[in-house]
């Protein structure tokens, strides 16, 4: 692995409502991996908390409002992309106001566990797929 590839920083939301299943976002045309399905959330501006970049980017992407205290760390991925490596704290949440909608031209999509395998995701989400599936 090249010792000068950046490291990306993005904080990720596992948001469960009350009958199980995620909201599952799929990537838009004109981003990279455009097509793919992920967790919502964004890149960690700097000096912003990983909890705080959530707030925001669901704010942004979904909608929503939640808080910090909402977040709770699940797990997280470390994984080498071609230009970049990703570091991305997962959290869930389970307490948000509003309903969330696409505000940036993605598709939304409520899935079940046992349903993720039909949504593409990228190679970090697939990764952290089966720690997710035990804690949930």
């Amino acid at each position: 692995m090249s010792a000068d590839r950046k490291t990306v920083l993005v904080a990720a939301a596992v948001l469960i409502d009350s009958e199980g299943r995620v909201l599952l976002a799929q990537r838009p045309a004109g981003k990279s991996m455009a097509g793919l399905w992920e967790f919502p959330g964004g890149k960690v501006d700097a000096g912003e908390t990983p909890e705080a970049a959530l707030v925001r980017e669901l704010r942004e992407e979904l909608g929503i409002e939640t808080a910090p205290e909402n977040l709770t760390p699940l797990t997280f991925a470390s994984h080498a992309y071609e230009n970049f490596h990703l570091l991305m704290p997962l959290f869930a949440c389970r307490v948000w106001q509003g309903e969330p909608h696409p505000r940036e031209g993605q598709q939304l999509a409520w899935a079940r566990p046992d349903e993720w395998h039909t949504y593409p995701m990228p190679p970090a989400d697939d990764l952290i797929l089966p720690i997710l599936k035990k804690l949930l």
